[in-house]
């Protein structure tokens, strides 16, 4: 099928890639010329594992191109996927939709044909509706559906993700609708993807309720891991002998300190202002937002504490600065607090990230950026890890003992055992473990 995708960020170059390895002749959209100048030319502007390799194949087998002419994109497509950013709002917390709205009255005015639109962002109950709204009063002449078609991409492993989903959720109001996602989608039914036909509104909530559930289990077990250390027990295990349980499943209990990124952040906020908004207010994901703010400050402190109650003039190592391994993502990471509050505490601090330096220099002030984790932590009282990347598991540790003016390491994401810690003659602090 011929699709266009309208926007070049996260969601919408992971899409079109992925459709376009499907098969599907697709056409990448972005008002930005030199964007999809960069993306002509083959340099990736997101870091996305696999991402590069998939756009230069389709790209050279004539499948996947760009333009930042929305007419051309869109002149001859049978769905138009909208793809742009949903940021929260600034002075209100709800999902800013101006973007979508724009892309839609866009889409409308250009095409040439009767096709179907697609919200793939992540929007508020009812946009679905909004846009088809704003498409009949523009385009009478043409019969153009509106469906919902959220994405459940995780950074850092988007692809796989894409290819091999857990389910496709798709919001529709038609039987034609549903037959060209079928269409779309057809690939995935030699794997037997289950793929999930329910209405707009209802594929609209599936996406923030899955974002808030999982937001909601981060931080239980984050809560937990606080009262292990006060009790002495071993918040893995704890979450092992939970997780073991089918009824709640082993993935997002692993302790940390706080969650961040594009997605959950942003959704559970918007996800409380639209409650407000149909009076219907929700305890635990406002208290699941409240906890984990207050937690990523709270890991500073834990590291002033780990220093023995002071960081004045002291320097204090980072290594990741990105929410998660795998992504040069930087948005409500724990890092950008954690730095802060040392900081505002009088400490010098320095860090490295294998992807993330270019968006953390735009977001932290006075920071020494190393060029490799070792150089990092020489002469720092106090090594910290904050990002769990693959080669900050297997640190050489005579090494970082030999560059540590003082052999104390704050483990906030677990990667090491203490026992092993300790008899490398470390003072070590991890999270939830004796």
């Amino acid at each position: 099928m011929r699709l266009a995708i309208i926007g070049t960020g996260y969601v919408g170059l992971v899409s079109g890639a992925c459709f376009s390895e499907f098969g599907h002749e697709v056409t990448c959209v972005d008002i930005n010329e030199a964007t999809i100048a960069k993306l002509r030319a083959g340099e990736i502007p997101i870091y996305e594992p696999g991402l590069d390799e998939l756009v230069k194949r389709n790209s050279r087998s004539g499948r996947l191109k760009f333009t930042s002419d929305v007419r051309e994109g869109v002149k001859d497509a049978e769905a138009v996927f909208i793809a742009v950013g949903t940021p929260s709002r600034r002075g209100d917390g709800h999902a800013d939709l101006s973007y979508v709205y724009a892309a839609a009255q866009q889409v409308a005015e250009s095409v040439t044909r009767s096709c179907l639109i697609v919200t793939k962002s992540t929007v508020p109950v009812g946009t679905a509706k909004q846009v088809a709204s704003i498409v009949a009063k523009s385009r009478p002449d043409l019969t153009i559906e509106v469906a919902s078609n959220p994405e459940f991409l995780r950074e850092g492993s988007a692809i796989e993700d894409f290819m091999r989903p857990d389910r496709v959720v798709c919001g529709t109001e038609s039987e034609s609708a549903q037959a060209v996602l079928r269409d779309i989608y057809r690939p995935l039914s030699l794997r037997e993807v289950p793929i999930l036909f329910v209405d707009c509104e209802t594929s609209e909530l599936i996406k923030y309720a899955a974002n808030a559930f999982l937001a909601v289990k981060i931080t239980f077990i984050n809560e937990i891991a606080d009262l292990c250390e006060k009790t002495g027990a071993n918040v893995q295990a704890v979450a092992r002998g939970i997780g073991m349980d089918n009824r709640i499943g082993s993935k997002f209990l692993h302790a940390g300190p706080g969650y961040g990124g594009s997605c959950f952040p942003k959704d559970t906020t918007a996800l409380l202002k639209t409650a407000e908004d149909f009076e219907s207010p929700m305890q635990i994901v406002k208290a699941t937002v409240d906890v984990n703010n207050q937690r990523k400050r709270m890991m500073g402190r834990k590291v002033i504490a780990a220093a023995g109650g002071s960081v004045e003039d002291k320097k204090i190592a980072l290594l990741g600065l990105t929410f998660k391994p795998n992504t040069d993502d930087m948005r409500d990471s724990p890092a950008i607090d954690i730095v802060r509050v040392l900081q505002d505490h009088g400490a010098k601090v320095s860090a490295f990230d294998p992807e993330g330096r270019r968006q953390a220099e735009l977001l932290l002030e006075d920071v020494e950026f190393a060029e490799d984790a070792y150089g990092a932590m020489e002469d720092a009282d106090v090594l910290v890890l904050v990002t769990e990347w693959n080669e900050f598991r297997a640190l050489d540790l005579d090494r970082v003992k030999r560059l540590l003016k003082t052999p104390r390491i704050v483990d906030l994401r677990n990667i090491y055992r203490p026992e092993q810690m300790r008899a490398a003659g470390f003072e070590y602090t991890s999270i939830g473990r004796p």
